[in-house]
This record gives C-alpha cells, structure tokens and sequence, in this order.
C-alpha cells in the first residue's frame, strides 16, 4: 500500500519557492519563485538578490535613504526576474510561476512576456499599491491565471 500523507503538488512547488526565499540576502523581504513545466517539472528558481557579478556586501540593501541610489531599489533583482533569466530550457510558454509574494509590474511584464499562463502566490502585501493594481490589470487582459496559494497548515522540518 501506497503512503498517504505525501504533499501535493501545490505545497511541493511552493515549499521550493520558500526554500529559494531563503537565500535571499534582505533584511526585510524574502521572496522565492519556482518555475514548473506542464509536466510539473522545476524549470528554474529564483531569489530576490543582486545581480551577478554586484557583491551583495557592496551593495545597499536599506528601504530609504537620502538618495534612491543609497537603497536596494535600483539594484535588487526580484525572484520572478532570476527565476525567468535562470531557466534551463528555451520557452517558458504555458509554464506555471510559484512565488511567496505577489508580482509586482516590471515582473508582471517579465512574466506575460515569456509566456507563464498561472501565476500562484502565497501573499500579496502589497496588493494596494498601484503596482500591484497593474500585475493584476494585465494578467487579466493578457489571460494570466493568478491565484492565491491555499495554506494547508502542513509543517515540515528540514535539518540541515
């Protein structure tokens, strides 16, 4: 007989969505991305970091500053973005995004651009913001799914 308590899909590509969160250097915001096939096979993760080759020590990683340049906002790359670029095959077309935070515009383009039709987040913090408003504004004109991760309360311990 088969076991029974295994995790769903769902809670499989979420749970390495979280676990990439996890490498993120930021003091205030992890977030993780998973890319899944439609043959529910990882095609590439991502982390909110910066980008190659910027040593995340000699970079700013403050929310504000006397000038933009001080924070992490024109530098950072976010988990959507690296999980894109990270890929390991040629067309994303009709792929499925899981990220722990809801997309923000510039992702939001990124996203229908290279073809992800289903989009699964587990927050959307920021779901009042006019970025935000604008994810969700062309996901429905351009026939993105985005849908709410649905938290099962499952815990899992991982020792490292």
């Amino acid at each position: 007989m088969k076991r029974g308590d295994y995790i769903s899909w769902d809670e499989y590509f979420m749970g390495i969505a979280l676990l990439s969160a996890q490498r993120s250097k930021d003091n205030n915001t992890q977030v993780g991305a998973c890319i899944v096939n439609s043959d529910k096979k990882i095609v590439s993760v991502g982390y909110n970091g910066m980008p190659t080759g910027c040593a995340d020590d000699d970079m700013p990683w403050e929310r504000s500053a006397d000038s933009v340049l001080g924070t992490k906002y024109p530098f950072v790359c976010h988990a959507e973005l690296n999980a894109i670029l990270n890929s390991n095959i040629p067309s994303l077309s009709g792929a499925t995004l899981y990220v722990t935070l809801f997309p923000c515009n510039e992702c939001a383009k990124a996203i229908i651009q290279c073809g992800i039709k289903r989009v699964v987040y587990l927050d959307n913090k920021y779901a009042d913001s006019d970025e935000v408003r604008a994810s969700a504004l062309m996901f429905g004109k351009c026939g993105i799914t985005a849908e709410k991760y649905e938290v099962t309360g499952r815990s899992l311990t991982i020792n490292l």
